[in-house]
């Protein structure tokens, strides 16, 4: 499959019948409604008529995608790594020329509806970088680079349960493959490395986290106003991106920041070392997600 010999459509087919739980439309599932749309496919929300719950169905044409190999780590990330904090899969099956991944549905939506509405605490910024990390340190225990945080790839539930989704440009590091070279990733969060085409590794997602940050300080990330190979020069050969207004952030929140936008991915903080910084810690059993969830539902009803 990995071969220079290009890979019919029809192989192709058959490898990731391989991996999907089946080759046909699931029976219990009904009410398909579309929600969403991106790059891969689109997301539609059904119903599961032997529970009664509703999921989320991720649709994506196999003809249609422009790295179709990708397509694999849909369902292999979220089958063979489970954790609290990535969302759940409960299916995956090959539908015609359509890949279907059948999901948890987290009705509170992306973290990017909360930041475009919604100015969020540096509580609140520090409980979503939290359930980041915790699902980054376990990811990058098993040598998987996630390749793509930012506030679209993250879910919320209407309690306030924060989760990673969005799986389709993982890495698998290695010891035969200790390092990647792929530009791969959004063009805003990517870190410096990736952009230059050097080898990395899982630092890169701790820059992305560092944008997603500013990203829910200032609204949107650094540099959005400009085009995105613009963007990305500035990001490889500036001085790391900086808050609109770094008066209003505090020294902890500050000190975070510091050691996930370091340039040099040899000196930038690991998800692990992360999750133990004072700005996380501090904010132990918060109930802020949840508060703001509720707020933020009663502001957009």
């Amino acid at each position: 499959m990995y071969s220079d010999t290009p890979v019919t459509h029809e192989q192709f087919r058959r490898h990731l019948e391989v991996v999907v739980q089946s080759t046909r439309q699931p029976e219990n599932l009904g009410n398909f409604m579309k929600i969403g749309e991106g790059s891969t496919g689109i997301v539609c929300l059904a119903t599961d008529k032997r529970t009664g719950r509703q999921v989320a169905v991720k649709k994506m044409d196999l003809k249609k995608q422009q790295r179709r190999e990708l397509l694999f780590n849909e369902v292999v990330i979220m089958r063979d790594y489970p954790h609290p904090n990535i969302v759940e899969m409960y299916g995956s099956h090959l539908v015609g020329d359509e890949l279907w991944v059948v999901m948890e549905f987290l009705e509170g939506g992306t973290l990017t509806d909360i930041v475009t509405h919604t100015n969020l605490s540096e509580e609140q910024v520090a409980c979503v970088c939290r359930a980041v990390l915790k699902a980054l340190t376990f990811l990058h225990s098993q040598g998987v680079i996630h390749r793509d945080i930012k506030s679209d790839s993250i879910l919320l539930t209407s309690n306030g349960t924060v989760k990673l989704s969005d799986f389709g440009f993982c890495a698998q590091v290695t010891e035969d493959m200790p390092r990647r070279k792929s530009l791969v990733g959004t063009p805003y969060w990517m870190a410096p490395e990736v952009i230059s085409r050097k080898p990395y590794g899982t630092e890169v997602d701790i820059w992305s986290l560092g944008i997603m940050v500013l990203e829910m300080v200032d609204g949107e990330p650094p540099y959005f106003n400009e085009p995105p190979l613009q963007a990305m020069r500035k990001l490889r050969d500036l001085e790391p991106p900086t808050s609109r207004n770094p008066i209003q952030i505090s020294p902890r929140l500050q000190s975070f920041l510091d050691n996930a936008l370091i340039r040099d991915p040899l000196y930038r903080a690991t998800a692990f070392e992360l999750l133990n910084h004072p700005f996380i810690r501090n904010v132990g059993n918060s109930t802020a997600m949840q508060d703001m969830m509720r707020s933020f539902r009663h502001s957009v009803c």
